[in-house]
């Protein structure tokens, strides 16, 4: 019997560890994409075979609190120019087709509604939830020491890929 439970997590453990892992969504910041309490997998695998591409939907380790992951979706990479005018974002000067953004509060003017125009820094990445309005995100993160703008999240604190909802 323990041989079969340590068989048994021999094959279980590295594949959660290196492959694809379950998790859930806890907030509500990519809304109405992915809702609070959805099962999602984390796929691990396909990152490290491929580059990280814009609107790549992503589990990170949060730029504020490195001990909280949280899911947010990929708009600019390394070399991008964002900029974020009256809750539309432009990148490289164009503004993105979003049909996946959602302002739950449209006729409020709120902290990550503007950025003016920021290059994204090598090895770095600006991602927003879909639900603009209650997410943390990059338009408003900051470092948790000074309380500075936190724009940028590094690429090697994305976890993975978010997959199939089950």
């Amino acid at each position: 019997m323990l041989f079969l439970i340590a068989a048994t997590l021999a094959v279980v453990m590295p594949i959660r560890w290196w492959i694809i892992e379950p998790i859930s969504v806890a907030s509500p910041s990519m809304e109405p994409t992915l809702h609070v309490g959805s099962y999602l997998l984390l796929d691990k695998m396909t990152l490290r075979l491929r580059p990280m591409r814009r609107f790549d939907i992503v589990v990170l380790r949060s730029p504020e609190n490195p001990k909280l992951d949280v899911i947010k979706r990929i708009v600019a990479l390394s070399g991008d120019v964002v900029e974020l005018r009256e809750k539309r974002v432009f990148v490289n000067g164009r503004e993105l087709e979003e049909p996946y953004a959602f302002h739950s509060r449209a006729q409020e003017r709120l902290e990550g509604d503007a950025l003016a125009p920021l290059t994204v820094p090598q090895g770095r990445l600006f991602l927003l939830g879909d639900n603009r309005d209650e997410s943390r995100d990059s338009s408003v993160w900051k470092d948790p020491r000074t309380g500075e703008p936190r724009p940028f999240a590094s690429r090697a604190d994305v976890r993975g890929l978010v997959r199939g909802i089950y």
